[in-house]
């Protein structure tokens, strides 16, 4: 340990950044009396989906089926089924914000479908939580100059510095910030979206060594 004074500073950014990417689902459900009917009548209309998506190529990251499921229905009292009832939900992850509008009213006018989203977000490995990591440290170093100055010493070394966190909060859309898309398909509405900026925060604690101050009448 060093025995000169130290200095404990604290360094933090808030940035707002543009998403880099959008999520949404889409469910497609069928019901029939005969299960196998509704089994088929599902995988068809899933089968429909899956194709508009894939149409829309480099614009879709990622297709994932999600949850899947089929029960019979039941009258209120008793266990006599008088259908069977089936829902398939798909997650999709798009980049291109310039299709998502189209995209997501085409799934929504399909038969028996469901479109919930989208979300908004960043890539884990996103340089913006890069950038604010480094200005982070430059908050910190800056801080401490400040102290020392104040104190009309020097900072002459970094003796520790620790990461106290990294993060991105979502915020809620901005006005003036819309972007019009308009649906291929005749008879469709055009629909406005609003990509949510995301707020990336970093923070660090740092310990520097500061030259002693001078002390009246020494």
């Amino acid at each position: 340990m060093t025995d000169r004074p130290i200095v404990v500073v604290r360094g933090e950014v808030v940035r707002e950044v543009p998403p880099e990417i959008a999520r949404f689902t889409v469910t497609v459900s069928a019901r029939d009396r005969d299960r196998r009917a509704a089994l088929a009548r599902l995988a068809e209309r899933a089968e429909a989906v899956r194709a508009l998506i894939d149409g829309y190529g480099d614009a879709i990251e990622r297709r994932e089926t999600g949850q899947l499921w089929v029960r019979p229905e039941l009258k209120r009292s008793g266990e006599k089924v008088t259908g069977y009832a089936a829902s398939a939900t798909t997650t999709v992850t798009v980049t291109d914000f310039g299709v998502l509008g189209e995209l997501m009213l085409r799934l929504a006018d399909q038969d028996q479908s469901t479109v919930a989203g989208p979300w908004w977000e960043l890539r884990p490995e996103s340089p913006a939580y890069r950038e604010a990591r480094r200005a982070a440290v430059g908050a910190a170093f800056d801080r401490a100059r400040e102290y020392a100055e104040a104190l009309d010493v020097e900072v002459s070394a970094l003796i520790q510095l620790s990461d106290t966190g990294t993060g991105v909060q979502p915020m809620m859309a901005l006005a003036g910030h819309g972007m019009a898309y308009r649906a291929a398909d005749a008879g469709l509405p055009e629909l406005e979206l609003d990509p949510r900026p995301q707020t990336v925060q970093a923070a660090v604690e740092a310990r520097f060594e500061i030259t002693p101050p001078r002390i009246a009448g020494q």
